[in-house]
């Protein structure tokens, strides 16, 4: 049967790349030693190479002394300059390929290089090795007799002064092997549409009859599709659409809170969930084992990692440390350098290490997406797990939620304000208030020492979304799409004001 042959051979394929993988966990060290080498000598003859003396640089010292940290702002005009046409800026090869991202808040967008080495060696070698890891961990896998349903960005690629710019997954969909596209729905003009409701109509026509054994996209954008796809065919859950299902590739946003909704929705006992850490700068970590919610930190990318820890965070004036002295359960922002030209750069994310034997990693939340207007650090990840407690005591369910500061005024205390999109909601709002701000106090002691006796915090406010509030304040943003995500926290007022005016409108 040629679909079970195409299985065995693409199977076989990816379980090769184990070996070297092995390498990496076997000297992390050393890989990550001889890979800043490599980027510093490849590059050393470039503008920025030649003003940082790449050349001189011997080890990892002289490495942070010379090459200064920088967030996007910094070297926006190289990039423009980039994407203009001149060559040898930051990189030494071509760079035609711009990944267009506007982050989770910022209005302005980010055109990111991103190099052809980038491409093979960073973002489609990883999607090979989410799958070898997967196929590893799950020897009697089916998944190549299928399809994967995939559900990226919704851009196409646009051409603008001979380079190219658009969602990172547009441009790796251009860059596909053809095996990859031939395992792959829905058909590649309609996994590069632009207008996004559209684009979920056309995918469920042509997948609807497909014999789907995989998904791949961000849990909130991958639930409304799958919703929309009970709705079109009438059956009660996925696997009556798709009874071959085995695995959900997930990423782009925290899982917790959406894990019992796709529970419910995909009832298989033996169902996999593995989650994947990547961005427009660059693919960094997957899931290395099953029923697991730590990622495996990939060290042979052409990235070099650093790492800046977060109670001494102070932007590009900080001082990172790399990965032979990072610590277990300590919140670190997370510094790249890599084969499309990014030096020492701040991405904006928080990671913990889970494990240092091999270097396992959790994404904890944003530089910038956190509360600590009154001195109680509350991440994304504090206000993911205490959701998660609220809602198993109360049997709700969580859509969509933001958070912000109500500022202390005269003798009235601060606090914080929810507003929370239920798909369930709880009988009793009171009682889940108490849960979320109990959860809230176990998990981070900052959080409980404001909240003592109600002398700096006051307790949480809940505000009930209307149904598709989050949704339509993306669509009126022009947001709609996988690779855009909703500001969870914020120390400002500003997202928080723009959702409740819309909620208000007639």
């Amino acid at each position: 049967m040629p679909f079970t042959f195409v299985n065995s051979i693409i199977s076989w394929f990816l379980k090769k790349r184990k070996h070297q993988i092995e390498l990496f966990l076997k000297y992390p060290i050393e890989v990550q030693q001889e890979l800043l080498s490599k980027l510093l000598s490849k590059a050393k003859w470039t503008e920025l190479g030649t003003k940082y003396e790449f050349d001189k640089i011997k080890n990892y010292q002289q490495f942070s002394e010379k090459v200064p940290i920088q967030q996007y702002e910094s070297i926006e005009p190289l990039i423009e300059r980039t994407r203009k046409g001149e060559p040898n800026v930051f990189w030494p090869t071509s760079i035609k390929w711009f990944a267009k991202s506007s982050g989770t808040t910022n209005a302005k967008s980010k055109f990111i290089p991103v190099s052809d080495e980038a491409i093979e060696h960073c973002h489609l070698k990883a999607g090979k090795d989410m799958l070898c890891l997967y196929i590893n961990n799950n020897p009697e896998t089916q998944l190549f007799i299928g399809k994967g349903l995939r559900l990226g960005g919704s851009s196409a690629v646009y051409e603008d002064n001979n380079s190219f710019f658009g969602d990172l997954s547009a441009i790796i969909i251009e860059n596909l092997p053809f095996w990859a596209d031939f395992s792959s729905a829905p058909k590649l003009e309609t996994a590069l549409m632009s207008e996004w409701e559209s684009k979920m109509t056309k995918i469920i026509d042509e997948t609807v009859n497909e014999d789907i054994t995989s998904l791949v996209g961000v849990p909130s954008w991958m639930l409304v599709l799958l919703h929309k796809v009970l709705e079109k065919t009438g059956k009660k859950n996925i696997l009556e659409v798709w009874p071959n299902l085995e695995v959900y590739f997930h990423g782009g946003v925290n899982f917790n809170p959406y894990r019992e909704q796709f529970k419910k929705i995909i009832p298989k006992e033996d169902f996999k969930y593995y989650e994947t850490y990547n961005a427009s700068e660059g693919f960094f970590a997957i899931q290395d084992q099953n029923n697991s919610q730590e990622m495996l930190l990939m060290l042979d990318y052409g990235i070099f990692y650093e790492f800046i820890p977060m109670n001494l965070f102070e932007g590009e004036k900080s001082k990172a440390i790399p990965l032979s002295e990072v610590q277990l359960n300590q919140n670190y922002a997370l510094v790249i350098t890599t084969n499309g030209g990014l030096w020492r750069y701040l991405i904006g994310d928080t990671i913990k290490f889970t494990s240092l034997n091999p270097f396992r990693i959790k994404i904890t939340g944003r530089t910038k997406h956190f509360i600590n207007v009154f001195g109680e650090e509350l991440i994304i990840e504090n206000a993911e797990e205490g959701l998660r407690q609220a809602c198993l005591k109360t049997n709700a369910e969580v859509a969509d939620y933001t958070v912000a500061p109500i500022f202390m005024h005269a003798s009235k205390n601060g606090g914080h304000e929810w507003l929370i999109e239920f798909k369930k909601q709880p009988e009793d709002l009171v009682y889940f208030t108490e849960v979320l701000d109990n959860a809230l106090k176990d998990i981070n002691s900052d959080y409980e020492a404001k909240r003592y006796n109600d002398m700096t915090l006051a307790l949480p406010i809940i505000n009930i979304a209307s149904n598709g509030l989050f949704y339509n304040w993306l669509k009126q943003k022009g947001k709609l799409g996988g690779q855009h995500k909703i500001p969870r926290l914020s120390n400002s007022r500003k997202y928080f004001e723009e959702l409740l005016e819309l909620e208000l409108m007639p």
